[in-house]
């Protein structure tokens, strides 16, 4: 099966490194669907559901975004607020930043056209 972006087509894989002033940077490749929502979900809300204070999700190498991403987002988001942190979404291809413009996450999530921008905030 070929790779794009460092997941297979239809998976989705991830990195995560620490930016300046302790703000978690958590990089995804491949598509985010239904089928691989439990990584997802795993990435983003670490023991007891408890999401870092501060987290930029990097989605520059995202392909694809169904319902299920964008409530595992909305999710992450109210669990970083509950610990008095924030996240931010950086960086989203065209077709994935149409589908977060549709939603209306964008309201709710602040997106940034860049990961520097979304860490200069």
């Amino acid at each position: 099966m070929p790779s794009h972006y460092g997941a297979p087509y239809g998976q989705l894989s991830s990195g995560q490194t620490t930016a300046a002033e302790d703000i978690s940077v958590i990089t995804l490749h491949g598509d985010i669907d239904y089928h691989n929502i439990d990584h997802l979900r795993d990435v983003l809300l670490f023991p007891h559901g408890a999401a870092a204070a501060r987290t930029v999700i990097s989605l520059s190498a995202v392909t694809f975004i169904d319902s299920s991403g964008i409530n595992a987002f909305i999710t992450a988001h109210h669990a970083a607020q509950g610990s008095g942190g924030w996240l931010r979404l950086a960086g989203p291809f065209k077709s994935v930043m149409h589908v977060i413009r549709i939603v209306g996450l964008d309201g709710i999530i602040p997106c940034y056209p860049t990961l520097q921008q979304a860490l200069a905030v």
